[in-house]
């Protein structure tokens, strides 16, 4: 039974991201663990504005109250209650910091957030904090858009690098429930000559975890490009080793991850060594 850690802000209630765990405990059971931070704001971690070239600029947050963590809580156990999926709620309601959500995840398989708050408010870069959670996460994490297909075929983003292969690797050990759908692994590069890098290895990799894989190299010019495409993608969840030095850096830039994610309704799975 895998233990998954849900984390809610104090802006923020997701259904997208119960949803997720609702299905993923109706392919297998999984238990629950909530954490609702009171006095942060997942969508005030933006620190670049399109106009910011000159460097980093707060983002003031949106005019809005907080709902009560008492709320949230409720809604939680309601939800975990009425589909059966055992749960427990953090104690520390009014003290947890990011430092100790960080903290937690060494002791869960999985971290979900709702991805819709990381997007609140205009911005072209995540900030150091939430990198910092993203990069030091000690368990791979799904980022989820309030509405989405849920995945039957997995997008698994490769470039040769050790991250991406680790990330494949660990989707396939942490989900076996996905592994008999439909798996593509792609390959980007904006060069129209250019090949997947050790291809072979990376096709005996994946045929020995995942039923049904193809192997696609994009030819893209721009995140754009990488982002239409996988836009086409419907019911599909994309797998990515987070902060390459590659094309897939690409999926922490608001032009890139708010398509994908917002746009596309698509989940996303993050993992790094």
């Amino acid at each position: 039974m895998k233990k998954i850690m849900v984390a809610f802000d104090s802006m923020h209630f997701s259904e997208g991201a119960l949803q997720f765990v609702l299905g993923l405990h109706q392919l297998a059971p999984v238990t629950v663990s909530g954490v609702f931070l009171p006095h942060i704001d997942f969508s005030d971690f933006w620190s670049y504005t399109a106009s910011s070239a000159a460097g980093p600029v707060l983002v003031p947050p949106i005019n809005q109250p907080a709902i009560p963590v008492e709320s949230k809580v409720s809604r939680f156990e309601a939800f975990c209650l009425a589909h059966h999926i055992p749960h427990k709620v953090s104690k520390h309601l009014y003290d947890y910091t990011l430092a100790e959500i960080k903290q937690e995840t060494r002791y869960c398989d999985l971290l979900v957030i709702g991805s819709e708050a990381f997007y609140s408010n205009t911005g072209e870069l995540i900030n150091e904090q939430l990198q910092d959670i993203l990069r030091h996460a000690e368990c791979p994490v799904i980022l989820v858009p309030e509405n989405f297909e849920f995945p039957g075929t997995n997008i698994l983003m490769y470039d040769g690098s050790a991250s991406s292969v680790f990330a494949i690797k660990q989707f396939s050990y942490l989900f076996p429930e996905f592994t008999g759908g439909k798996t593509l692994i792609v390959y980007v590069d904006k060069d129209p000559e250019a090949e997947m890098p050790d291809k072979q290895q990376i096709r005996d990799l994946a045929c020995r975890h995942y039923d049904q894989c193809g192997y696609f190299t994009l030819k893209a010019d721009n995140s754009n490009e990488l982002a239409g495409w996988i836009g086409e993608q419907k019911g599909s969840i994309m797998v990515s080793g987070a902060f390459g030095r590659s094309s897939l850096s690409q999926l922490f830039k608001r032009s890139f991850a708010y398509k994908v994610i917002m746009e596309h309704r698509m989940p996303v799975f993050i993992a790094h060594k």
